[in-house]
């Protein structure tokens, strides 16, 4: 009697795909949505809405790129910039993550510079460019200080969503047990926030990249290779294949990170019992 039910409940339960099936599904389906979207612009080079020069197909971008790949160039060029995307990512964390904190426990000066960082999140990063050419001069620190002040906003209000998140009874109880200030932050608030605060961080990269970016185009340092100047360059020479290879290399770099965030973002979800780990 009690094999049968046994039997009865595994014939009912529901099939949970492993760790490896999800992987290779989500491989198969992002394979797809690149081979739809290459066969998408070859169909509209083939067509001849533009020549070849302005429009390439992705054969000749595709070589390009392997070309590029093995130059030296294109890696002291990343490198050049990752550089500055995570130095000025993690001065805007500890910047972000100091005001959030603060903050989130003080109502008063929430109330009063809350809406101003809501607001600074908003303005397009292309807008500080003018002051920060003039305070600072062309120079990397002109493009860190646009990529702070884009991407701390939505660190700190990441902290603060999180703190908000926590439920009162936990932080009287934590009172309680004689947690205070920078104690209470380590063992209560911050573990509890981590799941918002992660989301904020993967915002704030974005705003970082975007900023960076926008930065790298306007700022030209002299003497230094990097993504914006491999940008600069190929419009200044009109070539197109060059450019939107340089522009792949962009977008590469961008879903890796972005993936990273996810990664850490759902084992931290898992942690917490957010997500079933069964399921993904």
């Amino acid at each position: 009697m009690i094999n049968s039910e046994v039997a009865t409940s595994r014939l009912s339960a529901p099939h949970r795909p492993g760790r490896l099936q999800s992987v290779l599904a989500s491989v198969r389906v992002k394979t797809l949505a690149l081979l739809m979207l290459l066969g998408a612009w070859q169909l509209v080079y083939l067509s001849g809405w533009k020549s070849a020069v302005v429009l390439p197909g992705p054969a000749t971008v595709g070589a390009t790129l392997w070309r590029q790949l093995q130059d030296a160039l294109l890696w002291t060029a990343v490198s050049t910039t990752m550089a500055r995307a995570l130095i000025g990512f993690g001065l805007a964390l500890l910047l972000g993550a100091a005001v959030g904190s603060v903050l989130s426990r003080n109502r008063l000066l929430r109330n009063t510079f809350g809406p101003i960082i809501a607001g600074l999140q908003t303005m397009p990063a292309i807008a500080w460019f003018p002051f920060a050419i003039i305070f600072f001069g062309l120079n990397t620190s002109a493009i860190l200080f646009v990529i702070v002040i884009g991407a701390a906003p939505s660190v700190a209000l990441g902290v603060i969503a999180g703190a908000d998140h926590i439920p009162p009874l936990q932080l009287r109880a934590a009172r309680i047990m004689g947690l205070r200030r920078f104690a209470l932050y380590r063992h209560v608030i911050l573990p509890a926030s981590l799941p918002t605060f992660v989301s904020g961080l993967r915002q704030a990269w974005a705003f970082a990249w975007r900023s960076l970016m926008a930065g790298e185009l306007v700022v030209m340092v002299a003497g230094s290779a990097s993504i914006g100047v491999l940008l600069e360059n190929a419009q200044n020479m009109s070539d197109m294949p060059l450019a939107i290879a340089v522009m792949i290399v962009v977008l590469v770099i961008g879903v890796v990170v972005d993936s990273v965030f996810g990664l850490v973002d759902r084992q931290i979800r898992r942690y917490w019992g957010l997500v079933d780990g069964d399921n993904e």
